[in-house]
Parts: structure tokens; C-alpha cells; sequence
């Protein structure tokens, strides 16, 4: 195919809008890497690693939220004389052996018994030694998921145990890891320091890290196949997808792209998934000459792409880290790699045109390959206005949620954070830490509040001040709508003309026409605040969902709704600040006496409801909103509006799984109801 640097230009931004810019996939990285490193102190026995393209930088719908599981316990070693290295009364030491079984696969032999009793059950014996079996090992991870109510259509896919966790697909793997780099991947290092590619300090820091053993073997039938294990390079991989300059990210997306919309298009099984896309694009940064650049992009796509078909033609794909390993073995043979091999071979034959099969390429490239002088604005370094910036940082930055089991996981949150005051880091990152703060002031304040064993007025003086100071610093320290917990503070104590004035002032800052909501943005009038900081921007300029801890709650009318959700495997109860000041209009001026003031308030939340888009409230919080506007009808006795609005609640998509109390509430008024049917005959 003829080299096109316009319509590889063209290509390049638009795909920078569809798969992200520069800035972009730094904000999603930054993000999630400050949440891992906050989170990381509390993983004392279970550590966790998030992995995959979600964690990559990208937000495609296919994005796979991966997480990766290993216990501190197991001790996996190379060689037998690494055994005195740790403790074998506590910890069970594993042995990889790599003899025997195919490249890129171990067995993992147990030298100590098992401390742990998952390791108890997934061992076997075989020729007199014993083994962990993925098969067990996995049966044990995946009963552990169904018995996890939070957790929908849990099911085994390869070494993972995939489900549904708020509506959001997950892989979950619990592995083994090590630090002793094995055996049969150490020429990867050679190589690497030969083709320059990763750099050095890249490379150091990935021999650093971690490898981990998944529970799955190899697809070469044998007796052992039960008690093989597969290398995985997760870790090294998130590493060099990082070390990726822009027009290598982009390249890797558009593959992903065409893969999940063209070949594999309407294929219950495909032959090649995401991964193959992956290691095609490490194989083609370390061994071509290809000038990674913007205008040079559609040259880089061909190339990846006859690395894919000449791999497929042959029927030898190497794994990146152990070359040995060929992918394909015993998948991609036969009539079915002759089927694929003539399916991309049609694609390679129709040149540029062939991308016009994906819809989303094709909304890029159509016009300009229609009309030769097409150009998108190109814009060095893709720099984007203040308020794109920001409103992709704020959905990144604010739906983390940082709930805890137990109250001292917060103090770990707040000393794990202090611990980062001696480092620089981006404003990205230190935007989510002050986002972690504020959400653990709010979460400490409540937890004391709930469980508070003081007697003296004295002691209870001394505590509704530390929780107000809690509950201040959380609003000046985080979005203009984390001030509103303040209030229903307020509220739950009964300080209605406080709860009222906090709740107006907050309803006069949150209309300001230059607020965030996500995408809710009045581009023009963010002008504004364009001259602050990031951080002033976000306490002055955003507004967030308020997060309700199940375990936590807040005042007296959701309890009942904070509890069912949580015995039905609920997560949290997330609600938009927009409806919350109407709720806390209503109650307050309810329980003040200010009838009128409170009657306006219902309407406008019931209007609110009827008419709105999804910008004030989005519609994944709708079976809330209409449980919340029938709570507050219920208060003041329009017990005819509670139920149609209970009843409505019941017909939206139950996310928060709160229906059992809805039910609860609808027979509650229906008795009501007939109890003054009775007393008015």
C-alpha cells in the first residue's frame, strides 16, 4: 500500500478522539496508578494488581478490567537453593520446574506444606511429589466469587473467574508470583538490551518486578496438563505499553479496533483475541525500523498487520517473553488457520479501503478519502482546552470509591497518603489523593457518629466538633458537592435552620454556570476559571455523585435503603448532588414548618425526575431518585405520590438493588392507607 501521510494525519487525530490524546490516556493512567499505590498498604494478605487494557490507558466498552490476586504467603523460587531465602514456617515455598513441559509453562512443585487452605485443597500428588492442580485451584477461586452476592453471572473463562460486578465486566485471576526471574525468559533480557528496545531503565525496572504463574495449562493434550501452570508478563506488559510513544497506543488501538469489529465480527470462537494484538506490536517496535510517527501511522498499521498474516500463514506465533511458546499450537492449525490466513490476506489485498469496514474507522476516513484535500485540524501535542481536560479528569478522578470494611482502613488510607508527601507527583494524582481524603473524613466522621459510646454532654460536645471539623475539611478539600455531607450531618442532628442555610449556599455555588457534572459543561462560561490551578478548579468548579457507604449510614430515612442493598449484594448508593439539595430542601423545610417552601421543593424534584435528560440525574441512579422523591412525599403525607413514585421505582433498572425495599415501603403505605379508609367510615 502506497504511504499516505495526509490521510495518515487524518487517521492519527481522529483516532486521538476516539481512543484518547496524549493527555488523556496520561490522566486515566496517572489516576489508576495513584488508586493502586493508595490502596496498596491495605493489602496485607491479598495483594492485587489491576492489568489489561482498562489499566492500559484505554476506555473502549471491550476495555477488560483485569485484576490480578497472590497471596503473601506463597513463596515461588527458581532454583531449590533459593529455599533458605524465606521462612518455611511461614510461608509455603513453591518450586517452578521448567523441564518437561512446554515453553512458557511450569509446574509448581510444593516443598512446605501448605499454610493457607486453598493451597491445602488444590494439591495433588504425582510421582511422588506434590503439586498445586490449576483445575482445583481454580474450582476454589470461582465457588469463592458465587458465594459473593455483589457479584453477578459468575462463571470460569481460562485462568480467570469472569463476573459482573455494578453492571461492570471483570476478569478476576488469583496467581502465584515471584520475583526470581525464571529460567527460560532470561534471553528476553538479552534480546532487549541488543534491539535498545525496551530502554534500559524500562527493562531495570520490569527485572525488579514481578512475573506471576496463572492457573491454566497448555493446549499440548498430556497427563500432566492438570498441574501446568502459564507464565504471565502482565506486570512487564502494562511497562512497555507505557513506554509506548503516542503513534504506537494509537496503532495498538486501531488493531484492537478492527480485530473486535471486523475479523472477529459475528465469531462465537474467535481464533485471535486482543493479546495477539499485543505481542504483534512488541514484536514490531523491537525488531523493525518503522518511524513511530503520526504521518506514518497507516505504514505502521500495514506493517503489524503483515506481521499478523505472515505469523498466521506459517502457523507460528512466538510469545514476546519466551519465543518458544508458540501461541497457535493446537488453536490456530489446520482448515481453520487456512480460513483465517485467506480472510486477512482478503483485507491486506484491499489496501486502506479494508479499514472502512470497522464503523469506528470508517467515521474517520470517509470523508477523506472521498475528497483528496480533507484535513483534520492537527494540533501539536493535541493540547486541549481547560474544561476537556478537566472533565476527563473528573471521570476518572471521581467515581473511585474508597469505602472500607473496617474503620481502621481509613487511618491506613490517611497514613498511606502522608507517606507520599516527600514525592512529586502529577496533579492528576494528587488530585485523587485529596479525593481519597475527603472521602475517608466523610466515611470516619459518619462510622464515629454511628458507633459513638460517649455518656457526658461533655464527651458528646467534644465529638459533634471533631465531626463537623471532619465533615468541613472533606467540603473544602474536595468537589462543591461534598459540602452537602456537612449538611446532612446537620440534618441528622436536628440543627434544620443550619441543615437549610449550608443546603441553600451549597444549591447557589452548584448553579453557577461554570460547574462540571461529567459532561454537563457550559464550555464558554469555564473561561472563568481557566487561570486556576487544577486543584482550585475542582473545589470551586466541580461537582461529583455523593457516594453512601452501605455499612455507613447517614441519616434515618435511607437506612432502610443503605441495608437491603447491601443483603442483596449492592455496592454503594450514588447520588447526584442536584437531587440530594432538593431532598434535604424538602425534609428541612418540612420538619421547620415551611409548607410552602417544602411543597415547591417536591414539585421541583418531581419535575426534576420527569423531564431530565440524564445530565442533573444520571439514569443509572433513577430506582433511587424516584425511592428518594417517594421517601420525601411519605415524610409529608402525600402518601398517594409515595406510592406511584415507590411503585416507579420498582420499574427501573434495579442498580442499586434496592427493590425489597421499595416493596417494603409500597406495603407500609397500602396499610396506611386502608387504616384510614377504616377510620374515615
Amino acid at each position: 500500500m502506497d504511504h499516505i501521510p495526509r490521510l495518515s494525519e487524518v487517521l492519527y487525530v481522529g483516532l486521538c478522539r476516539t481512543l484518547g490524546t496524549p493527555t488523556e490516556v496520561a490522566i486515566r493512567r496517572d489516576v489508576r496508578d495513584m488508586v493502586e499505590l493508595i490502596q496498596k498498604p491495605l493489602d496485607t494478605e491479598l495483594r492485587r494488581m489491576w492489568s489489561g487494557s482498562y489499566r492500559e490507558g484505554f476506555r473502549l466498552e471491550s476495555s477488560d478490567r483485569d485484576i490480578m490476586y497472590w497471596s503473601q504467603y506463597h513463596k515461588m523460587i527458581s532454583e531449590i537453593s533459593q529455599t533458605n531465602i524465606y521462612d518455611a514456617s511461614k510461608h509455603t515455598i513453591i518450586l517452578m520446574e521448567d523441564t518437561g513441559v512446554p515453553p512458557g509453562f511450569v509446574r509448581l512443585q510444593i516443598l512446605t506444606p501448605p499454610r493457607d487452605n486453598l493451597s491445602t485443597l488444590a494439591c495433588v500428588s504425582f510421582s511422588d511429589k506434590y503439586y498445586l492442580s490449576n483445575l482445583l485451584w481454580r474450582e476454589k477461586w470461582l465457588q469463592v466469587y458465587k458465594n459473593i452476592k455483589a457479584f453477578q453471572n459468575v462463571d470460569g473463562h481460562g485462568p480467570c473467574t469472569t463476573g459482573f460486578f455494578a453492571e461492570i465486566e471483570f476478569d478476576y485471576a488469583l496467581c502465584l508470583t515471584s520475583t526470581h526471574w525464571p529460567k527460560t525468559a532470561l534471553f528476553w533480557i538479552e534480546r532487549s538490551l541488543k534491539y535498545i528496545w525496551p530502554p534500559a531503565y524500562v527493562l531495570e525496572e520490569i527485572q525488579r518486578n514481578r512475573f506471576h504463574c496463572v492457573p491454566i495449562g497448555s493446549n499440548i493434550p498430556s497427563s500432566y496438563n492438570e498441574i501446568e501452570w502459564r507464565l504471565s508478563f502482565s506486570r512487564a506488559e502494562q511497562k512497555l505499553v507505557y513506554t509506548m510513544n503516542h503513534t504506537q497506543f494509537l496503532c495498538y488501538g486501531l488493531l484492537k479496533l478492527f480485530l473486535k469489529e471486523v475479523i472477529n465480527y459475528r465469531t462465537e470462537e474467535p481464533l485471535l483475541c486482543s493479546y495477539h494484538i499485543k505481542t504483534t506490536l512488541f514484536w514490531v517496535i523491537q525488531l523493525g525500523s518503522i518511524q513511530w510517527h503520526p504521518n506514518n501511522l497507516l505504514h505502521c498499521v500495514w506493517k503489524c498487520l503483515k506481521y499478523l498474516i505472515h505469523c498466521v500463514y506459517h502457523g507460528t506465533f512466538s510469545n514476546f517473553f519466551i519465543p518458544e511458546n508458540n501461541m497457535f499450537t493446537n488453536k490456530v492449525v489446520g482448515d481453520a488457520r487456512n480460513c483465517l490466513f485467506e480472510q486477512l490476506n482478503k483485507y491486506y489485498q484491499l489496501g486502506v479501503s479494508c479499514l472502512l469496514l470497522s464503523p469506528s474507522l470508517s467515521s474517520i476516513l470517509e470523508k477523506a478519502l472521498r475528497i483528496p484535500s480533507y484535513v483534520i485540524p492537527f494540533v501539536n501535542g493535541h493540547l486541549q482546552s481547560a474544561e476537556e481536560i478537566d472533565m476527563r479528569v473528573a471521570c476518572e478522578v471521581l467515581p473511585n470509591s474508597f469505602e472500607a470494611n473496617e474503620f481502621n482502613t481509613y487511618y491506613l488510607y490517611l497514613k498511606s497518603i502522608e507517606s507520599f508527601l516527600q514525592f512529586s507527583f502529577s496533579p492528576y494524582q494528587t488530585l485523587t489523593q485529596q479525593i481519597c481524603i475527603a472521602q475517608t473524613l466523610v466515611y470516619m466522621a459518619f462510622h464515629m457518629a454511628n458507633n459513638s459510646s460517649c455518656c457526658t454532654h461533655r464527651d458528646l460536645y467534644a465529638l459533634d466538633r471533631s465531626l463537623c471539623n471532619m465533615l468541613k475539611l472533606a467540603g473544602k478539600i474536595g468537589t462543591v458537592s461534598d459540602s452537602l455531607f456537612l449538611a446532612l450531618y446537620y440534618y441528622r442532628m436536628g440543627r434544620y435552620n443550619k441543615a437549610r442555610h449550608l443546603n441553600n449556599i451549597i444549591r447557589k455555588r452548584i448553579s453557577q454556570p461554570f460547574i462540571i457534572y461529567f459532561w454537563l459543561i457550559d464550555r464558554r462560561i469555564y473561561e472563568i476559571v481557566c487561570n486556576m490551578s487544577l486543584s482550585s478548579r475542582m473545589k470551586i468548579a466541580w461537582a461529583g455523585n455523593l457516594q453512601f457507604g452501605l455499612r455507613v449510614p447517614v441519616i434515618q430515612e435511607l437506612m432502610l435503603e443503605q441495608q437491603v442493598s447491601e443483603q442483596n449484594g449492592g455496592v454503594i448508593l450514588t447520588l447526584s448532588p442536584f437531587l440530594l439539595i432538593e431532598m434535604l430542601s424538602i425534609l428541612t423545610n418540612y420538619r421547620l414548618g415551611n409548607k410552602s417552601q417544602c411543597l415547591q421543593s417536591l414539585i421541583d424534584l418531581k419535575t426534576l425526575l420527569l423531564y431530565d435528560d440524564g445530565r442533573y440525574v444520571p439514569l443509572s441512579q433513577r430506582d433511587i431518585s424516584w425511592e428518594i422523591l417517594g421517601i420525601c412525599q411519605h415524610v409529608v403525607g402525600d402518601l398517594y405520590g409515595a406510592l406511584q413514585s415507590y411503585q416507579e421505582s420498582l420499574k427501573q433498572k434495579p442498580m442499586h438493588k434496592i427493590q425489597k425495599a421499595s416493596e417494603a415501603r409500597i406495603r407500609h403505605i397500602e396499610s396506611q392507607l386502608v387504616q384510614n379508609t377504616g377510620l374515615n367510615e
